[in-house]
């Protein structure tokens, strides 16, 4: 990470894009599919091809791609399968999220469109394990690049391990309850803006 960023710049930079995102307790409807497709998941411990599509919706994703077809031909019983094995992963607490994440991330490599980047990936095992992962995604990455972390790469662990030391450092700081997701959520606003300080300096 860059030496030249203060910490307590990153916590308030953090906060204030936090303070920004669209949630459905505000009254926005903009993750009301991820939401949805969260308490699904909670019932049935597996996610299915409607819920990847819809997740894909929520995400901006070209659908007209070859791992859709490739998803849409196996039987929606082995995707929840894999989605299944995954999301037991993601969710045991006996692992720390970055291990857990590693470890469902292989899971998913057995279905189209988790082989190539962990996108698609981090979108499904969110919504499994919403208190424990994040998502993914070229506006987190671009954020956490303003931040000063240089060594992000395209390993979900290596994201989920950052994610995490962030939100430690926002709950030390402000002494609140943040988990990796209220972390994407600021990386995604401010991913999406021209990078400030908090004192308005570059």
């Amino acid at each position: 990470m860059s030496a030249n960023i203060d910490p307590l710049d990153i916590v308030a930079v953090l906060v204030e894009a936090h303070s920004r995102y669209p949630s459905v307790g505000s009254g926005s409807y903009y993750d009301e599919v991820l939401v949805e497709v969260q308490d699904r998941a909670e019932r049935t411990g597996s996610i299915g091809k409607a819920d990847i599509g819809a997740l894909m919706l929520w995400k901006r994703l070209n659908l007209n791609t070859r791992w859709t077809r490739e998803l849409n031909t196996l039987p929606d019983r082995e995707v929840r399968t894999i989605t299944g094995a995954a999301l037991d992963r993601a969710r045991d607490y006996s692992a720390a999220p970055p291990v857990a994440a590693k470890e469902a991330r292989r899971e998913l490599l057995k279905l189209p469109g988790c082989q190539h980047g962990p996108a698609v990936a981090s979108a499904i095992l969110t919504a499994g394990a919403s208190d424990r992962m994040a998502v993914y995604d070229r506006r987190a990455v671009a954020a956490l690049g303003e931040l000063g972390y240089v060594d992000v790469d395209a390993r979900y662990s290596r994201f989920m391990t950052i994610v995490c030391e962030l939100a430690e450092r926002v709950n030390s700081t402000k002494g609140t309850g943040w988990c990796p997701r209220d972390v994407d959520k600021a990386l995604f606003m401010l991913g999406g803006q021209e990078f400030k300080r908090v004192d308005g300096k570059h």
